[in-house]
């Protein structure tokens, strides 16, 4: 049976659609909770940034300065425990967003610790595609046979046909693959028309780094139970040992006897329709945990929040036939980061919250800005759509710890 790609819902439904007041369509739900719980914005510039605000000239320059480097740096000898390039995730929020931020002299600082992308060996074939699978020594390989999928397809096709392959390995350059995917996807939906070759690319680097280190997890399991996400976050079962390399950690995590029944805790969507709510209140839920268990790991834990939002934003490219297991995909992301790096008893958010400032927010986005690291643009970014789904404060609290444990560049 042919996949067939989520049609457009009206933004309204009609009165018997409804339930507690609220329209079922998700569009219309998301200003309806805006409406009911987020107090309008109160200035002119706080108005403005709300809106998205993608300038196509700025952001292909930064990608085609960016695409002659690597989805990583440093590490051993082998290439593995390195840094991952975070270049091309921060520069389109920076972009989308309109921050106040010169985005080549913030590059000027960012790509002189790169390293420079390798030479391609053997090409990759259509029908030996999955020998090359978690080859990390083939990225250069992949990026080129992606490159040429796309120069050939619509991107929405070579991503509805790579999307369920990769899912399994999620985890893969600790969630990288895939944030660097949704990054790419939001880049190209901003512009419907034919899309530049520099976003093309962007989407090819990142499939490519996503399926070169490529790493199943296993223990994966639907969820099946009736725990919220807030309530399921907080129950993950905490691993013994956190100690080493994010790749030594989730070896253990397989083997630990808490993982898969963590993952069954969550309740489960009741229906297709319901997947993008339920990830919605998947990523609000990690966003807001980071105020308990961010000081544990400050740059690892804001995975757990930005790893699940990649997913949601990729939703609407994709048939709803692969949005059950993209559900299942994400929250096993969040789990595995939480059960690898988050404590077993979370700080007080009552007295964290205490001594935090208060920002509106326009101030979350201006300091995130201003502080300049990857990890925090990225994940005020997510943040800041948790506040505009809810009108939670929390939310804007959590950008300003996070601007606190990370350092400034």
């Amino acid at each position: 049976m042919s996949e067939r790609r989520a049609s457009p819902r009206p933004s309204v439904d009609p009165p018997d659609k409804r339930i507690d007041g609220a329209p079922r369509d998700l569009t219309a739900r998301r200003a309806h909770r805006a409406a009911a719980s987020s107090p309008p914005p109160k200035t002119v510039t706080e108005r403005a940034a709300m809106k998205p605000h993608v300038n196509s000239d700025e952001l292909a320059a930064a990608y085609a300065r960016l695409h002659g480097y690597g989805p990583e740096f440093g590490g051993d000898e082998e290439g593995n425990h390195g840094l991952t390039n975070h270049g091309p995730m921060a520069v389109e929020v920076m972009v989308r967003r309109g921050l106040d931020i010169g985005v080549q002299k913030w590059l000027d600082r960012y790509v002189h610790r790169l390293a420079e992308l390798p030479d391609v060996g053997e090409p990759v074939q259509p029908d030996g595609w999955s020998a090359a699978l978690g080859q990390a020594r083939r990225l250069p390989d992949w990026t080129v046979y992606f490159q040429r999928e796309l120069a050939e397809r619509s991107w929405q096709d070579v991503l509805t046909e790579w999307w369920p392959r990769l899912l399994p390995g999620i985890v893969a350059g600790s969630t990288h693959g895939v944030i660097r995917v949704g990054h790419a996807v939001r880049a190209l939906c901003a512009f419907p028309g034919a899309p530049v070759r520099p976003m093309l690319d962007e989407l090819a680097h990142g499939l490519a780094f996503w399926t070169a280190r490529y790493r199943e997890l296993t223990g994966v399991a639907m969820p099946t139970g009736s725990l919220t996400p807030q309530q399921a976050v907080t129950a993950v079962n905490r691993l013994d040992n956190q100690r080493g390399f994010i790749a030594h950690r989730l070896d253990r995590l397989e083997h630990s006897p808490g993982w898969t029944a963590s993952l069954r805790l969550l309740q489960p969507a009741a229906s297709t329709e319901e997947v993008p709510a339920r990830l919605e209140t998947l990523v609000d839920s990690a966003a807001r945990a980071y105020l308990g268990f961010g000081h544990a790991a400050p740059v690892l834990l804001v995975h757990a929040a930005t790893a699940p939002n990649a997913v949601l934003h990729v939703l609407p490219a994709l048939p709803t036939e692969l949005w059950q297991r993209s559900l299942t995909a994400a929250w096993a992301a969040t789990a595995a980061i939480i059960a690898t790096y988050a404590p077993t008893q979370s700080a007080p958010e009552a007295e964290i919250r205490a001594r935090l400032p208060e920002l509106s927010r326009e101030d979350a986005l201006c300091r995130a800005a201003e502080h300049g690291d990857e990890h925090v643009l990225k994940f005020t970014d997510t943040a800041v759509e948790s506040y505009d789904r809810t009108g939670d404060p929390v939310f804007l609290a959590t950008t300003s710890l996070a601007g606190e444990l990370i350092d400034r560049p």
